[in-house]
């Protein structure tokens, strides 16, 4: 998943990429209000973090224009501030969480997990899909007992359309959210094809794959 970090204190929002990346997140770093909207404009994200006390503007205005532009995200406010107005002010505007400082990165973590949980309704630690299940935090794919080694690019790809089950994505959309790369045709995007395919072919060695379609000129979509 991809992350954008908008935190004025540098050392904190490097301490957070270094974390987070251990936990597989693509992370994006800006330090200002001026580059956090310049980077909402380029791109898109499955989770944004949101300094209120930013230099140059107030967080609370990056998280609402952000929503325009990435409504589909999940935002994290993460402030010195202990104003409640403050904190029911982001809260109004979207914000799925509010984080006070100072907070334990595993904190951190562990309520974006929590809200990944929600916004896919994931109610199960292992989520079925054909004859397969898979354990995401623990990066696991089962058929039964057995472990099926993916590689961890095949593993985010599953993953990542598992967790959006039955929408189709695009190349562009899994190449920005997994690899972090921006493609702009079909020779570009080949590389994500050949790693549905080893994704296919180390599965159907075990059972059917039916429910992973390839939309042709589009993309690809798990079917539930």
């Amino acid at each position: 998943m991809k992350v954008l970090i908008v935190e004025d204190e540098k050392t904190l929002a490097y301490e957070m990429e270094a974390f987070l990346k251990k936990g597989f997140y693509l992370c994006d770093i800006v330090h200002s209000f001026r580059a956090a909207l310049e980077q909402l404009e380029l791109n898109t994200y499955d989770f944004i973090l949101i300094d209120l006390s930013l230099p140059d503007g107030d967080g609370l205005e990056v998280l609402k224009r952000a929503k325009k532009n990435n409504p589909d995200a999940a935002y994290i406010i993460i402030t010195a501030r202990t104003n409640l107005k403050d904190r029911v002010s982001g809260l109004d505007l979207g914000a799925d969480d509010y984080l006070a400082k100072p907070f334990y990165l595993l904190e951190l973590q562990s309520r974006m997990q929590a809200i990944a949980r929600r916004k896919f309704s994931i109610t199960e630690e292992l989520i079925a899909i054909g004859s397969f299940h898979i354990d995401i935090p623990k990066r696991m794919v089962l058929f039964g007992a057995e472990k099926i080694e993916l590689s961890r690019k095949e593993f985010d790809l599953l993953s990542y359309l598992l967790l959006h089950k039955n929408r189709v994505l695009t190349r562009v959309q899994l190449s920005e959210h997994i690899w972090g790369t921006f493609v702009n045709d079909d020779y570009d995007s080949n590389y994500i094809d050949a790693h549905i395919k080893n994704v296919r072919k180390k599965l159907n060695a075990w059972a059917d794959t039916d429910w992973l379609e390839t939309v042709r000129g589009v993309g690809y979509r798990i079917k539930k």
